[in-house]
């Protein structure tokens, strides 16, 4: 039987968790997709935003392009510009209502390093249904998961040189 894996991407968790490396980098979404698909068998990727910029289209039409499901957090137009994003919600609603109407996957993987997850991966490895959470960096990797052991857990930064997107180089 193939694997039907799903992955749960915290979009700004993982753009601030590759910004505040000590050498800051780019994900090359495409790259970042196929990793996903060959190492974790992924199916399909929801690409979590706190809210949508009209600035940032060119990075949602990329993510379409490469297969992403971008899921954009609901706000009243005049709340975004004075709430944060938060998604962490969405995703483990979002995750849990897989689970509760009994949608066929395997198991999920999730990017973030935020804490507020344990649960729902406390969850999901009770019901096996959890692969692993890959985390952006070392620096803002909760703690809370190192309890699991690192079988549930991995860092992006230590593949960056296989995900980063290269740089263009500058035309005269």
């Amino acid at each position: 039987m193939e694997e039907n894996n799903l992955c749960f991407i915290d979009g700004q968790n993982l753009y601030i968790g590759t910004k505040l490396e000590d050498e800051p980098w780019v994900i090359d979404f495409k790259k970042l997709r196929k990793y996903l698909k060959k190492k974790y068998k992924i199916k399909d990727v929801y690409y979590y935003v706190g809210y949508r910029d009209i600035l940032n289209q060119n990075i949602y039409n990329k993510l379409e392009n490469c297969n992403y499901k971008i899921i954009f957090k609901n706000h009243l137009s005049s709340m975004t510009s004075k709430k944060k994003g938060n998604i962490d919600c969405d995703i483990i609603f979002d995750a849990m209502k897989k689970i509760c109407e009994k949608e066929i996957f395997n198991k999920i993987v999730l990017i973030s390093g935020d804490g507020d997850y344990i649960k729902l991966v406390n969850y999901l490895i009770e019901k096996d249904k959890f692969e692993k959470i890959l985390f952006p960096n070392r620096k803002y990797a909760s703690s809370l998961y190192k309890k699991l052991g690192r079988k549930y857990f991995d860092y992006l930064y230590k593949i960056k040189l296989k995900l980063i997107k290269k740089q263009k180089p500058l035309e005269n």
